[in-house]
């Protein structure tokens, strides 16, 4: 079997997220990626930040925010920064590698 990217597992988890809990608004925020530069200077401007992580989960608690990797995937610099930054303003921050380490963190973190 293919290992799959971080992408699949990203895609993977937002199929189960939605059937699950329909009702808790929970969203990608899409910083990463490789892209043209015109389009990264056009998305800089509006504010995209680097390391701020890929999902955030918004049940008010005050949230949790998701930085998916891929099974072998590693945090950068500047993902490292900002998880420490998010951890200190009171957000629960979690790095998951693959899906199903994400689902785990979502059903403990909404019990």
């Amino acid at each position: 079997m293919p290992k799959q990217s971080e992408h699949d597992e990203q895609k993977l988890f937002f199929t189960w997220v939605r059937l699950q809990y329909p009702s808790i608004p929970v969203f990608a925020i899409p910083n990463g990626g490789h892209r043209h530069v015109i389009t990264a200077k056009k998305l800089k401007a509006e504010g995209v930040l680097a390391g701020v992580p890929d999902i955030f989960v918004a049940d008010g608690n005050p949230g949790l925010f998701i930085e998916m990797k891929a099974k072998k995937g590693q945090v950068s610099e500047h993902q490292k920064s900002m998880i420490e930054w998010l951890n200190k303003m009171g957000y629960q921050v979690k790095v998951c590698f693959g899906f199903d380490e994400a689902r785990a963190c979502v059903v403990e973190y909404l019990k």
